[in-house]
């Protein structure tokens, strides 16, 4: 079975739809999202909406707990919990249904799906460094666990000894003798440099991981958040990638 995974869409409309776009060409059976579909974006209700019509399994991330009142913003930055307050009053009853019905954390076809990380997935750490890494690896029993949330493609490698090695996320076949910890990396809000959509594929018999990059008008989601007048800070952003 070939599977798409995307995470972090963060209500870009515009990355969303291009990314949807490019996984119906890899021709796979099944979407999984693993979380904040909302957030910073201008369009949380027709992300929401296109996300329950095409994954199969939705995950809940952080900024979906905090608009369902399940974790205080307190700690967000200034910006972040301003997103956060205009995102609460877009939604309606219906799309605080659906969010409703998100899960924590998921094992299927031997990997681990998660937003955060499956050490403690409701308490958001980040997997940043090999030692929150190393934890993180006591969470989970199968040989490959998917995430987002730091929006950083990134792959944790789990050693006999010492702690885990992290590698920059790049397409790989798995050993057969490893555990990964792999960032699929964002949809909406890439981080890592590069402001292309990021989204995953793999294939669960060959166990083949393959990153995919999509170009999408990035300019279109910065007018549409400025219209909403959301922070200037997450909008200009959107055009490096950090």
């Amino acid at each position: 079975m070939r599977i798409a995974l995307i995470s972090d869409i963060h209500g870009n409309l515009e990355a969303l739809t291009e990314v949807l776009s490019d996984i119906e060409k890899q021709k796979v059976d099944k979407i999984h999202c693993l979380g904040d579909v909302l957030g910073y974006g201008s369009d949380p209700v027709a992300c929401l909406h296109l996300i329950e019509k095409h994954c199969d399994i939705k995950l809940i991330g952080n900024h979906e707990y905090a608009v369902l009142g399940l974790v205080s913003t307190d700690n967000y930055n200034t910006a972040a919990r301003t997103a956060a307050d205009w995102t609460r009053d877009q939604l309606t009853d219906v799309e605080l249904a659906l969010i409703s019905d998100y899960e924590m954390m998921r094992s299927v076809e031997n990997i681990t799906l998660v937003h955060a990380s499956p050490n403690e997935p409701d308490r958001w750490h980040y997997l940043l460094t090999p030692d929150v890494a190393s934890r993180a690896f006591g969470g989970f029993d199968d040989r490959i666990c998917f995430h987002g949330h730091t929006h950083v493609p990134t792959i944790f490698v789990e050693l006999a000894e010492g702690l885990p090695r992290v590698i920059a996320g790049h397409s790989f076949l798995p050993g057969e003798d490893n555990r990964y910890l792999i960032n699929i990396g964002s949809v909406g809000q890439p981080r890592d440099n590069d402001p292309r959509a990021c989204y995953v594929t793999f294939e669960t018999e060959e166990y083949e991981v393959e990153y995919h990059r999509v170009e999408y008008d990035i300019a279109a989601a910065q007018s549409k958040m400025a219209q909403a007048d959301l922070p200037e800070m997450l909008i200009n952003r959107l055009s490096f990638g950090r």
